[in-house]
């Protein structure tokens, strides 16, 4: 058999503000789990290995959060990558299964938060991102603010000064995807804003207003990822969507040796793993039709627009402008509503964007349908760091 991978079942749940529900990671777990199961047609029993996401949380918590699906002794493996927790856990899932070992793997992220600004856990200890910081603080300056809006607000004043980019065309992205999450049920927020709105919310980190900044929620996703003969042997073709390039890659010297907020907060890793995926699957930007990036803040979609191919190094205003990035345009991104709108549950946000995806080529996004959906890209970033980039497509 070949070493192709593909989805075969996906599920989340509805993300929600921390401490508006009454529910736990397990719970999370059970739904987004079972989801993902049903929407594949097996039971637990099939699957081989189970790899669960999450940041914030005891160690072990993965097999807590699974044990609700069943007990069955498989190896469960614990993932914290950061933002891109849940992606990384899709990455894992994929390369045990495109390797052989298995046929059948779970990729399943969930996140129970605290409200507020993201914040560390533990005090007595160097903080992954202190190097990070070291070459920032130098080039622009920290008012004590939160750190990742300064981080990708710094990103995005840079982007101004070298550029030209405007704050207007930062804030048209934070009002195209809560826009974008109008249609999306499992949206955190689902309101509708005008662009004066989005200007006009409460300033963070300047260009960045309260309403171009990812909120902090509750929530889980989930992927069955199976093997060819795994989908022949059960018959799945009719779910099957195809992962036919995927990427993941982690800082380079050029994070530290840069002197760029826009390399210190990940573009160039996020380059790098889209031209590996994009040469893996054989395809390019120009060959996609919808994509799930990583809005954490409206300034890194602009910026991440160049990184992944979609406007030439300085021209992501111009893709704003034209438009090219909602429906009527050359793409789609973040139909869902993206982390802005949707919201960003850490560990559950890489596989909430590829249950996006997989509805989409499946053509069953409902209102948030792209037309002639047939390649998809996604996108997922943590600093720290580690960029994930997967594409998908409608198999053979």
């Amino acid at each position: 058999m070949t070493d192709r991978t593909f989805v075969v079942g996906v599920g989340m749940t509805k993300f929600e503000k921390p401490g508006s529900r009454e529910w736990d990671y397990p719970d999370m777990a059970r739904e987004s789990g079972t989801k993902a199961l049903e929407d594949a047609g097996i039971s637990y029993d099939l699957i081989e290995q189970a790899y669960v996401g999450y940041v914030y949380g005891e160690s072990t918590s993965g097999q807590r959060a699974v044990y609700e699906l069943g007990i069955t002794g498989i190896p469960v493996v614990n993932v914290n990558n950061n933002c891109s927790t849940g992606s990384t856990a899709l990455f894992l899932a994929r390369q045990a299964v495109r390797s052989g070992v298995v046929d059948c793997a779970l990729a399943l992220g969930f996140e129970k938060m605290q409200k507020g600004s993201l914040g560390s856990t533990f005090e007595d200890r160097e903080q992954p991102m202190l190097n990070h910081l070291k070459e920032l603080f130098p080039l622009f300056e920290w008012g004590g603010e939160p750190i990742a809006p300064y981080m990708f607000g710094a990103a995005g004043r840079e982007h101004m000064q070298k550029y030209g980019t405007t704050a207007d065309q930062f804030a048209r992205i934070g009002w195209k995807n809560h826009k974008h999450s109008v249609n999306n049920p499992y949206a955190q927020f689902q309101d509708e804003y005008s662009l004066d709105d989005i200007k006009a919310a409460r300033m963070v980190y300047d260009p960045l207003t309260k309403l171009q900044c990812s909120p902090t929620s509750d929530g889980s996703g989930a992927a069955v990822i199976a093997s060819e003969r795994f989908v022949d042997e059960h018959d799945l073709w009719d779910r099957a969507v195809e992962i036919v390039g995927q990427s993941m890659v982690t800082d380079t010297r050029a994070t530290f040796d840069s002197k760029s907020a826009i390399t210190i907060i990940g573009a160039e890793m996020s380059e790098l793993a889209a031209r590996r995926a994009y040469d893996e699957a054989g395809l390019s930007a120009a060959d996609i039709q919808v994509i799930e990036l990583h809005d954490c803040f409206s300034t890194n979609e602009l910026i991440t627009y160049e990184a992944l191919g979609l406007a030439a190094e300085g021209e992501g205003g111009k893709l704003v402008d034209n438009g090219d990035n909602t429906y009527g345009g050359r793409w789609v991104v973040n139909p869902s509503g993206g982390l802005i709108s949707k919201g960003h549950p850490l560990g559950a946000t890489g596989l909430a964007q590829c249950a996006e995806l997989t509805w989409q080529l499946r053509g069953k996004a409902e209102a948030r349908q792209v037309e002639n959906a047939k390649a998809a890209l996604q996108h997922n970033i943590g600093l720290g760091g580690a960029a994930v980039v997967t594409l998908y497509k409608q198999p053979n």
